[in-house]
This record gives C-alpha cells, structure tokens and sequence, in this order.
C-alpha cells in the first residue's frame, strides 16, 4: 500500500510528465544578433562611423559534442524565441521529474527493506 509521501510524488510526475507533453516545439540554443561588414569599396559600412549590415539573427548550440549555428530570418524570430523557451522549460520539468523519480524510489527502497526487516 502507497503511503501519502508516495501518493503525492506519483501524482507530481504524472503532472510533470503532462506538462512535457504540452510544451510543443523545443530548440536548443541561444538566440544572437549581429551586424556585418562587406567587402564592397566605399559602402557605407565602412564609414566613419560605420553603419553595419544586419541585424542578422543566429541561433546556436551544441548538441551531442557538436556545436552549430543557424541564420533565422526575421519573421521566424517569434516561433524561435519560444522554441528556445520551451526547451528550457524541457530541461527543468525533466530535472523535476529526475528528482520527485529519485525521492519515490528512495521511498520505496526504505518500504521494501522494512518489509523483509519486519518478516525476520
């Protein structure tokens, strides 16, 4: 039989795990802008002061020991932005859900010894 601890860690995944289901796209990375200069003979990026081509957005990330790197046209920026989110919340529901997993086995670990304990 669960006791409460139990019961309330089981219920807490179950959230968790709904709350992964829910996020939708996820991106990992991080968003950056930048400004470009061009290699034309007296654009005005090369003026004093410069005014710089862009902006021009990238997103990057390194994923399985590979790091890479992608230009995101403007009108995509909203939908990155909260891919990127979104994949941060991934990350912190599935250390939640490490953890409440870690408590309820520890739990039922303790429950399980007692057991054999109480039978000798």
């Amino acid at each position: 039989m669960a006791t409460n601890r139990e019961t309330t860690l089981e219920k807490q995944i179950e959230k968790t795990k709904k709350a992964l289901v829910a996020l939708g796209d996820i991106r990992p990375g991080s968003l950056s802008k930048q400004y470009n200069v061009c290699g034309k003979p007296g654009c005005s990026c090369k003026a004093d002061p410069p005014k710089k081509h862009g902006p021009y957005y990238q997103v990057s990330y390194t994923r399985k020991g590979t790091s890479s790197s992608k230009f995101v046209k403007k009108e995509d920026l909203p939908e990155v932005r909260k891919q990127i989110k979104n994949y941060e919340k991934m990350k912190l529901l599935a250390d939640r859900w490490i953890d409440l997993a870690t408590e309820l086995s520890n739990l039922r670990v303790a429950k399980e010894k007692a057991k054999i304990t109480a039978r000798t």
